[in-house]
């Protein structure tokens, strides 16, 4: 490691809270914070809890850096109060925090902006179980993919293949979230794409294709488990197909409205057909992340990414 450089920015990050990827949160913080000591001698990270506001304040950071997933640290809600505190931060603002997060609203700015999607519906906790299986199954079947509307790292996801399935997994579903996106179910191969908006203009990462052990996918417990999938970067992928999954992710993040960085997942089907799947405004940057591996493959090191996030944070007026 370099021997840390003198400078005047204090950054604060935050990460933890209880949600229900807090623990990667802080573990994706501990990488963090190592990286920016490499850079800076002002660096701490606060926990997401009641004397966060206190605490910040105290500290009077130049920059903060949410290194959160999942919310309230990935909707917006972290995003508005360090607006209201007047602390440039990394990433995404309210809005796009909030529009990205939501896979329903999202997925409507993506079908205005005519990117490839798979059919879907949506349910409401409101209108109860059976109503969201009776769609489910009227519009596409029993074949599905259902996901809660608003987590991340695949918390609350099933892949169903009939009735009682269907019936369990909305069920479950709707233990994280009180709305539902049930999508049809494709095969294909699992592709992602991270984005760095650098002086304004957002560029793409090497595509990286994600494999697991056969009869399974690319769930908390395989992205989190080192061993349990494997980052083939760039992907085995013709050049044509991956600069469309390319040119799909820079759409995705600007029509969003996403600033400094994100990354969009797809399923790359069999005859070559792109299904964008959603955008991580906060992608993670634990050790097994895919997010630093496609910064890697872009030329920049780990401890380079996160000082040039934080230095455009901190340029911002």
């Amino acid at each position: 490691m370099n021997q840390a450089a003198s400078t005047p920015l204090r950054i604060a990050l935050i990460s933890g809270g209880n949600s229900n990827e807090a623990s990667v949160s802080r573990t994706s913080a501990t990488a963090v914070l190592s990286a920016l000591a490499v850079h800076y001698t002002q660096v701490q990270n606060f926990e997401l809890d009641n004397a966060l506001i206190q605490n910040l304040t105290a500290f009077k950071p130049d920059v903060v850096f949410p290194v959160l997933h999942g919310p309230p640290g990935e909707d917006g809600t972290i995003q508005g109060l360090l607006e209201t505190m007047q602390f440039a931060y990394v990433g995404s603002g309210v809005q796009a925090s909030a529009l990205a997060m939501d896979k329903i609203a999202a997925k409507g700015l993506f079908r205005e902006a005519e990117l490839p999607l798979a059919d879907h519906v949506s349910a409401h906790i409101s209108n109860g179980t059976k109503q969201a299986v009776d769609r489910a199954m009227a519009v596409l079947g029993v074949n599905v993919v259902v996901k809660p509307a608003r987590q991340g790292s695949a918390l609350g996801i099933s892949l169903v293949n009939d009735v009682q399935g269907l019936q369990k997994a909305v069920s479950k579903a709707f233990s994280y979230d009180d709305q539902l996106l049930i999508e049809q179910r494709i095969n294909g191969r699992e592709m992602t794409v991270g984005i760095l908006q650098d002086q304004g203009q957002a560029k793409a990462f090497p595509v990286i294709e994600i494999t697991t052990p056969e009869n399974s996918w690319y769930d908390f417990e395989h992205r989190y488990t080192a061993g349990l999938s494997e980052h083939i970067m760039p992907a085995n992928i013709s050049s044509e197909i991956s600069a469309s999954l390319q040119k799909i992710a820079i759409k995705a993040h600007v029509c969003l409205g996403c600033r400094d960085l994100s990354r969009a997942d797809f399923l790359l089907t069999d005859d070559d057909k792109c299904i964008l799947l959603e955008v991580n405004t906060l992608p993670g940057m634990t050790p097994t992340s895919l997010y630093p591996d496609g910064a890697r493959g872009f030329g920049l090191t780990f401890d380079e990414l996160v000082k040039l996030l934080v230095e455009q944070a901190a340029a911002r007026p």
